[in-house]
């Protein structure tokens, strides 16, 4: 986060500009604009004679630009973000899918579209695809198809980037990325020079603007807009991450109040590096566990350098998208045990493949009624048995390596619990006379994100060993609200009773049976309402590593009898719970 003081000309306006603050933090420089590489592109027809070489030019297109992917991933430097080849190495697959190349070969044989046109015109219908997604995850993966359909377009442009050169921002200077979308590969590139946050029209919480500027504990503000058509080149920016705002050419008053604000963060994030190793705690003595969501196995270093105390959530599901072939058993036993080991002990809980309905595992999006409500999670897996099985044994294997749970999302009947413990041990019987060692008594617990399971919760609390909240999703169901929906975003309330009213309820009856609770969506993330969780007896939280030392600070300033009383008063009030009364 730079501290540079730059100063403004007094008669430039002011611009307050807002977006998704996806990393917190404050930073002032100069604005770079990125360049569009748009897919609106020259029109014209080939001659028949020509169609076999207009496929072929396109072909060689593909080729190179899949090769200077290859090259880029293969010289990524020691201190490069883990995520980058990753996102890397999904975009050449994505390149590689013969399904791209056939369908634009198809419009240029068929009607005689230049490569350009035809590759811009199948782009467009595949993120078009991607938009109509239920899953927000898979709604910004739509972006990792623009970007390398851009990518192969500047191919056959003979235009080489579309990054400004760094050589021209000053020495000592900071800049802030202004840009529509940032790629994987451009983000690379812009490693070299020195910047300071990323600004995007595009992009959301999980975009790869987002997740990269994480790794790099950048400020990031994403999915703002049209802030590229708004800011030129040299603008003078105040990027808030903490609120999601954008200020462009600010007066010197509110420049210093910015420089006020940075250097209190600066000072707040020291102070809360003191906190890694101290115990989650409140101030009446409750023990609380923090532990980290995690996406990727090498993620979990991240946890450990946070100081978690343990994996809460990983999301298996990121090791099947992006890939034209499931990972084998041995593959995904690799990725497990690694987390397990790293962990030394400490509890991995690993979700169960949650896919299905509109997230797809060869990239053809079906369609489905309500992809919401549709065959997902474990319902497909429990549909797709030997993919299951598969996914079971490689855990059961994995679990000799440390402490394991398995988790099963989206439970809805008592059955698909019974089901899935069946499941577990017909693979674990099969490990058994194969005389394939695994850890005994591993343990068994549930995603309460469906409203039917947490209002009937009794039976699933008794029969399961954990229970783990899905924020995310259950808000969602409860409220009917798809939180991707911009026209109804508005209304998407974790704070709305009947939602607090279902996380009580779990919890209450986990602490009545026994049985440990804890929430793993956003919510648990989310600072200013770890005392309202407390106050519902919450006392397991998990979230991305970033957060969990602002949620620790939190917790170890809260009296949690106290809390419980203020909050149990509101619920029965039927109230909405007003935080700032919490502090």
């Amino acid at each position: 986060m730079s501290t540079v003081e730059p100063t403004v000309p007094p008669s430039a306006p002011t611009l307050c500009l807002h977006g998704q603050g996806v990393v917190r933090g404050y930073t002032i420089g100069r604005a770079v604009v990125m360049s569009a590489a748009s897919l609106e592109v020259a029109h014209y027809h080939v001659s028949p004679e020509n169609i076999d070489a207009e496929s072929q030019r396109l072909c060689r297109a593909v080729e190179t630009a899949v090769a200077d992917l290859r090259q880029m991933a293969g010289t990524l430097p020691a201190d490069a973000p883990r995520e980058l080849a990753a996102l890397l190495s999904v975009h050449g697959m994505l390149l590689e899918d013969p399904m791209l190349v056939q369908s634009t070969c198809q419009l240029i044989s068929e009607r005689h579209y230049n490569a350009e046109w035809a590759l811009a015109t199948q782009g467009q219908i595949l993120v078009e695809q991607f938009s109509m997604m239920e899953d927000a995850y898979l709604r910004e993966r739509g972006a990792d198809i623009r970007q390398v359909i851009e990518r192969v377009l500047r191919v056959l442009s003979g235009s080489t980037t579309w990054l400004p050169s760094l050589d021209t921002v000053q020495a000592d200077g900071s800049f802030i990325v202004v840009a529509r979308d940032i790629s994987p590969a451009d983000m690379m590139r812009l490693r070299t020079g020195k910047f300071s946050a990323f600004l995007t029209d595009l992009g959301g919480a999980t975009s790869h603007t987002a997740i990269v500027a994480r790794s790099l504990n950048v400020p990031a503000v994403v999915g703002m807009g049209h802030v590229r058509a708004l800011v030129r080149d040299g603008d003078l920016l105040i990027v808030d991450g903490v609120n999601g705002v954008v200020l462009v050419n600010p007066s010197e008053r509110i420049l210093q109040e910015y420089r006020e604000r940075q250097a209190a963060f600066l000072r707040e994030r020291a102070e809360l590096q003191q906190l890694r190793h101290a115990p989650a705690v409140t101030l009446d003595g409750m023990q609380i566990r923090m532990e980290a969501n995690i996406e990727l196995p090498d993620e979990a270093a991240d946890a450990l350098a946070a100081g978690a105390e343990g994996v809460g959530l990983f999301r298996s599901e990121f090791l099947f998208m992006g890939r034209a072939q499931l990972p084998s058993e041995n593959e995904q036993y690799d990725a497990y045990a690694s987390v397990a080991s790293l962990m030394a002990g400490r509890p991995v809980t690993i979700r169960t493949l949650d896919i299905g309905a509109d997230k797809t595992l060869d990239g053809d999006a079906t369609v489905a009624t309500n992809p919401a409500l549709g065959l997902r999670a474990i319902r497909y897996c429990l549909a797709n048995p030997d993919m299951f099985n598969t996914q079971l044994r490689a855990l059961l294997r994995a679990s000799r390596h440390g402490s394991i749970r398995i988790l099963l999302p989206m439970i809805s009947h008592m059955h698909e619990v019974r089901s899935a413990q069946r499941a577990i041990e017909r693979a674990a019987e099969q490990l058994r006379d194969e005389g394939i060692p695994y850890a005994d008594g591993i343990q068994i617990g549930a995603m309460v994100e469906i409203p039917a399971m947490a209002i009937a919760i009794e039976p699933f609390a008794e029969a399961l060993d954990f229970l783990s909240i899905g924020t995310n999703d259950l808000i969602q169901y409860v409220l009917a609200i798809d939180r991707g929906d911009k026209d109804v975003a508005a209304l998407y309330d974790p704070m709305h009773p009947a939602v607090l009213r279902l996380i009580a309820h779990t919890i209450n009856v986990g602490e009545r049976v026994g049985k440990p609770v804890s929430v793993c969506g956003e919510m648990a993330g989310d600072a200013r309402a770890t005392r309202m969780l407390l106050g519902l007896g919450l006392t397991g939280f998990s979230m991305h590593p970033q957060q969990l030392l602002d949620v620790k600070k939190e917790i170890r300033q809260a009296h949690s009898n106290a809390l419980r009383v203020k909050v149990a008063s509101a619920l029965n009030r039927a109230e909405r719970i007003d935080l700032a009364t919490l502090s």
